[in-house]
């Protein structure tokens, strides 16, 4: 078993650095016997009632991915089964920022939260866990249809604008996934936890584009439905990991909704079940709502709305030039002409340029660590752009490297300076490096004093696009954002290492095969010091009817655990679905 991500998968391979620092190592060894019998009995009930409503062949799919129903997966094993499709997979902890699990998609990578859920919250977990991500998202990665809109939504994704009550937002349903997987968590501080997610959700203010966009990733991704409003199949992760929620999704009382961009209008709640899904007649309709969506976005609409957005979100954000150039940083001003059009553009703080996402030589966030202004538009008396001059044009015009030059924009911006350089890249010009530049606007106003040294003068007829995040994110980032927040790691009493060895014992026997007699000791062993258990019994009861050994025993747990669902009706459903499956077991060539 791999005790560290396989790189050697061209997908993860081909990560950026910015991304790599979330991987964690799966750490294999670290999953209990328990674990795999939570698993198991997912896995096993998933496919008993999947097979009918999951809109892919459940167990296909699973193999595609590297999965089975017996064990947890081991990330070499995923690896090597999803490379044959394109994608990869890496393990992180719990819940990482929304932007970055989108960047993942778009490189066709699966983030999959190393751990694993409890058993007492085995139908259904608001953190992310092995079963969700890889049992929910890995099997239905094999169809071309549903894995291009993913890749495609991580694109989009990773260029949407977000605020800090984003951010805010995330570190508190993080911390609240995080207590609520905590085996002695105290319910008052669950409570205190589930009080502020639902303050940030009801204190947002206006939606960011990333909020917006997470609203069609819920509904499609996690919790989608395909087909017709009156036969639809399951295709989102969400319900295809929750035994609970997977059946009752089906009733008449979820409503059935057709999926449009009006899906952008519902919120959703991680801690609850959803009170209505949306039917997908198809997933090319799903790309078709995605680019409805996308073409309302700064990335695509640029300009001043653009700008605007990047100034409220007060995160690092990349304005792109029609040349081509991209400057990075925090936008803090712009102004704009009669036409509504950008006219001068200014950060403050650490700026980068960059054309193509690859960071211009000279021009790192450490140059520009005071910030960054420059016009845009076009020369004044010139049709053409600046960023399309000839050499040709830009002699007419007097602007060549060693002369004194005045250059005065349609906005009035007046550019006075010895020209040094021009930088051209991909046929445009895109910068110009002025010495001893005065620059003012159209009322005389100082933009720029030659005492501030050498002046960088992007060229540019308009601001074509604005998204969120640096254009080189390695060059730009040290260390993206992430939470300090861990995940809980539980340190196991003697009790519960005791029962792990008698998990331990009846999977043992289940894939080795010998003597049942054991099973009556183990079974005394759970009655004298784990009474609360029932899925450890469960599993002993598999094998003792499925062998028809020991029949007294068989009647005895059968017995005690028919008395603890009408006891204890928190598992009434959990113990009698384990008993219909061993009355209608998996085929076994489909677990192994």
């Amino acid at each position: 078993m791999s005790d560290f991500n396989d790189f050697n998968n061209p997908q993860v391979a081909a990560l950026p650095r910015h991304l790599k620092q979330f991987i964690v190592s799966q750490h294999y060894e670290h999953y209990t016997p328990v674990d795999h019998a939570v698993w198991r009995y997912v896995m096993r009930q998933n496919y008993s009632y999947l097979k009918d409503v999951a809109y892919y062949p459940y167990i296909p799919g699973l193999q595609k991915a590297g999965l089975t129903i017996e064990k947890i997966p081991d990330l070499q094993d995923m690896n090597n089964a999803l490379a044959k499709i394109g994608w990869g997979a890496v393990t992180v902890d719990g819940f990482i920022p929304p932007a970055a699990f989108m960047e993942y998609q778009a490189y066709r990578v699966l983030v999959i939260a190393a751990d694993i859920r409890q058993l007492k919250h085995i139908e259904y977990t608001p953190a992310p866990d092995i079963i969700h991500e890889s049992a929910g998202h890995a099997p239905i990665i094999a169809d071309k249809d549903y894995h291009e809109y993913l890749s495609y939504f991580g694109s989009i994704g990773a260029k949407a604008m977000f605020s800090a009550q984003d951010f805010e937002l995330y570190e508190a349903i993080r911390a609240l996934s995080i207590l609520k997987e905590m085996p002695d968590a105290d319910p008052e501080e669950i409570k205190k936890a589930d009080e502020l997610v639902t303050w940030h959700q009801d204190n947002m203010g206006e939606p960011s584009e990333m909020a917006l966009l997470s609203r069609l990733h819920w509904w499609t991704v996690e919790y989608g439905l395909i087909g017709t409003l009156d036969n639809p199949k399951i295709y989102g992760a969400g319900l295809l990991s929750s035994i609970g929620e997977s059946a009752s999704c089906m009733m008449d009382e979820v409503k059935k909704l057709p999926y449009t961009i009006d899906a952008v209008k519902y919120s959703y709640d991680i801690t609850k079940t959803q009170p209505q899904l949306f039917v997908t007649p198809t997933f090319q309709n799903l790309i078709d709502v995605l680019e409805q969506f996308a073409d309302t976005m700064s990335f695509r609409r640029g300009g001043a709305y653009g700008l605007q957005k990047a100034i409220d979100s007060k995160n690092t954000c990349t304005a792109v030039y029609s040349s081509g150039l991209q400057v990075s940083g925090t936008f803090t001003e712009y102004k704009a002409g009669e036409n509504g059009e950008p006219t001068f553009i200014k950060t403050t703080g650490e700026t980068a340029l960059a054309i193509g996402n690859k960071q211009l030589k000279g021009h790192s966030k450490s140059y520009h660590k005071d910030g960054f202004s420059s016009p845009v538009g076009k020369l004044k008396g010139y049709e053409k752009p600046l960023e399309d001059f000839t050499s040709d044009d830009l002699k007419i015009a007097g602007i060549e490297t060693g002369n004194e030059i005045s250059l005065t924009l349609e906005s009035g911006v007046t550019v006075l300076g010895k020209l040094d350089e021009i930088i051209i890249e991909n046929g445009k010009i895109i910068l110009f490096k002025v010495e001893k530049c005065t620059v003012s606007d159209e009322k005389g106003r100082v933009l720029f004093d030659p005492s501030w040294g050498v002046y960088d003068m992007a060229v540019g007829e308009k601001i074509t696009s604005v998204f969120c995040g640096a254009a080189d994110k390695d060059a730009f980032l040290e260390i993206a954002y992430k939470s300090n927040t861990g995940t809980h790691h539980a340190d196991y009493d003697h009790n519960t290492k005791e029962l792990h060895k008698l998990y331990q014992q009846v999977r043992n026997r289940r894939h080795a095969g010998g003597d049942l007699g054991f099973l009556g000791n183990v079974w005394m062993m759970l009655q004298k010091f784990h009474h609360d258990d029932w899925l450890c019994a469960l599993e002993i009861l598999e094998l003792l009817d499925h062998e028809e050994a020991e029949p007294a025993l068989a009647a005895e747990i059968r017995q005690f655990l028919e008395q603890k669902a009408i006891n204890e009706p928190e598992y009434k459903k959990l113990i009698s679905d384990g008993l219909y499956l061993i009355k209608h077991p998996v085929e076994e060539k489909l677990i192994v």
